[in-house]
């Protein structure tokens, strides 16, 4: 694994350069997410098993945190923030599967979840409030636009590189890990993953709970509390 972290196959199709091993896990992640959706919902009950109960348990708390922060108005922004949840939780725990690396260990991946994320923060503001969206940029004085515009540059950056740095880090260490540990010594491996597991969801929650925040402040109205 740690070989091709430091050392990624490049894929150059029509003169545009792909990271290869980002590129495949990217559809790996995506080919599970879709599965997990479709597990979840093509036998539904009222009383929820397996699958679906987990998936709802999911949906359920990210909707709680979407109606607390943004209003129950824009409930119909649910289907992109539990994709985002999704997407970087599979992502996350991919990395830990020998041989396998996250897509998130790759910095053009998280830095094109946060752009997005940022993309539509701008759009919705526009759509939702016009004028008033970039008239707050110039409150309390007009000179504040540049403290404002140095904030927007640092959502995506801060955004991205929390969620790459540490997921490398990790795997980078399960990998030295792996090596230094004999497999009779099982134990600390697997202390390693758990906590691997623990810091790659909540990173998934952190990334998520931003972006819910960061989406509230421009698509919130007074009708939304």
């Amino acid at each position: 694994m740690g070989h091709e972290i430091i050392h990624r196959g490049v894929v150059e199709v029509a003169g545009i350069s792909f990271n290869g091993n980002t590129l495949i896990m990217t559809w790996i992640t995506m080919a599970i997410v879709i599965l997990i959706a479709f597990l979840a919902t093509r036998n539904l009950k009222l009383i929820p098993s397996g699958c679906q109960n987990v998936v709802e348990i999911v949906v359920t708390w990210l909707h709680e945190q979407m109606d607390n922060n943004m209003g129950v108005a824009n409930r119909w922004l649910a289907p992109f923030i539990v994709t985002l949840f999704m997407f970087i939780w599979v992502s996350n725990m991919l990395g830990l599967i020998p041989e396998m690396q996250s897509p998130t260990n790759d910095l053009n991946t998280t830095l094109g979840l946060a752009l997005t994320v940022v993309a539509l923060v701008h759009i919705l503001g526009l759509y939702k409030k016009g004028g008033h969206y970039i008239a707050h940029f110039f409150q309390p004085f007009i000179p504040f636009v540049v403290i404002h515009v140095i904030e927007e540059f640092a959502k995506p950056i801060t955004l991205s590189f929390r969620l790459f740095g540490n997921i490398l880090a990790g795997e980078i260490l399960i990998h030295i890990l792996l090596q230094l540990v004999p497999i009779w010594m099982p134990v600390p491996s697997v202390v390693w993953l758990m906590f691997s597991i623990f810091i790659g969801t909540v990173q998934s929650v952190i990334f998520t709970m931003l972006s819910i925040a960061y989406l509230s402040s421009s698509v919130k109205t007074e009708e939304a509390h």
